[in-house]
């Protein structure tokens, strides 16, 4: 199994955003985990999300939407006005974004005289969609969201805000990417495709199966987390399938199937796959000194000596022997990585999966740098590496591990 997360520090619009200001559109924000927030100032940034949305037949659909206009963007204080050293602001009164001029928007639309406003409107709990946003982000919206449907269709929505920059491949030799949201869309990414990749040529009938979780970023304590009992009741599930090829030693095929959860976890290993910190060479005294994990040089074992990783001696050794064989036995490189002592050490879904399931876990992810910021650096090769370490893992697993004995 490979377990990674989908979602990344972003900002999200709060369920009231309408604002202004100063002849300014603006729109209410809330911080979604731990973002670095300063690269959020003067970006092009746009809106997706979900919608919900009343149909024609009187029922209510979600709907996924992403505009790829740059509607909105949070300016930074000119430095004539404010001079300070380090640039520090209030997120909840400095981080809201413009989204145009109000001047603008009421030539655009001018409000309805009172005398015009319908009187018979029917009862609703809540204000209005266009009554709690800016008209103008409603309407971008219902655009997007799908045709034909107008801003008084949209019951409610979901919106985050992303920058509307493309990924690149960059560097002097094209070996870098530069990118948001690489923490952790890479990792979710190489193990899509190295299942995929593993199903072409797998011959045993051992499952294969990646889980791709939501919220990890802030805790993930929520439904679609890591930490809700949406693995251990797949897991459960497919237990108990039957299979006339399975030939694990202490395999019971015979009999009732109320032990079979616990013989599968007992067989099974999780790969928690989410980035590392690359070595930043402006600040090489934030790493330690033997554990200094370079770009396109492979996928970083992650260890911590307090369980903030789930990583052990006998997963590592199993990885080495994955990588070993990945490429057609050509083998792919690993690094390893410890943070320093005086340092606090990141969290990942690996060791809360370890314990709901009592199975065997490593954590490991390709390094990068700028982890959090709105824009990310990651090894172009490093993606490469990950696809044929997950696709040997898938392959290889059920020989290798039979080779590891822990008492």
């Amino acid at each position: 199994m490979i377990g990674a997360h989908t979602d990344s520090p972003c900002l999200r619009i709060k369920p009231v955003s309408k604002k202004q200001a100063d002849g300014f559109l603006q729109v209410g924000v809330e911080t979604y985990g731990g973002g670095i927030w300063h690269t959020w100032f003067d970006r092009d940034l746009s809106i997706a999300g979900r919608a919900m949305v009343r149909t024609k037949d009187g029922n209510i659909t979600s709907k996924l939407f992403k505009s790829d206009r740059p509607i909105l963007r949070i300016p930074t204080l000119a430095i004539h006005l404010d001079r300070q050293e380090t640039f520090s602001f209030n997120r909840e009164t400095q981080l809201f974004p413009i989204a145009g001029l109000v001047a603008a928007e009421l030539n655009r639309r001018p409000p309805p005289p009172d005398a015009l406003k319908d009187s018979n409107t029917p009862f609703q709990p809540l204000k209005a969609i266009t009554e709690r946003h800016h008209p103008v982000v409603a309407e971008e919206i219902a655009k997007t969201a799908g045709e034909g449907l107008e801003p008084e269709n949209i019951a409610d929505f979901e919106a985050l805000l992303y920058d509307t920059q493309k990924p690149v491949i960059g560097g002097i030799n094209n070996e870098l990417i530069f990118s948001a949201r690489l923490d952790n869309l890479m990792m979710s990414f190489c193990s899509v495709i190295g299942l995929l990749e593993a199903a072409i040529s797998k011959e045993d009938s051992s499952i294969s199966l990646i889980s791709l979780f939501d919220h990890e970023e802030i805790g993930s304590l929520t439904a679609q987390g890591a930490d809700s009992n949406l693995l251990p009741s797949v897991i459960r599930r497919l237990s108990v399938l039957q299979c006339e090829n399975v030939k694990e030693p202490g395999w019971d095929l015979v009999g009732s199937t109320a032990t079979a959860y616990e013989q599968t976890l007992s067989t099974s290993f999780l790969i928690s796959a989410d980035m590392a910190h690359g070595v930043h060479p402006n600040y090489p005294s934030k790493y330690e000194s033997d554990h200094r994990p370079e770009l396109n040089k492979g996928t970083v074992i992650k260890i911590n000596a307090n369980a903030r990783y789930a990583t052990n001696s006998p997963g590592i050794v199993l990885l080495q022997e994955v990588a070993r064989l990945a490429d057609d036995r050509k083998g792919v490189p690993l690094q390893l990585f410890v943070v320093r002592n005086d340092s606090s050490c990141g969290g990942t879904i690996g060791p809360m999966l370890s314990a709901a399931l009592g199975v065997r876990t490593l954590d490991l992810g390709n390094p990068q740098l700028s982890m959090h910021s709105i824009r990310e650096t990651g090894g172009a090769y490093d993606v490469e590496h990950a696809v044929k370490l997950f696709r040997s893992f898938f392959v290889h697993y059920s020989e290798v591990h039979k080779g590891i004995i822990v008492d």
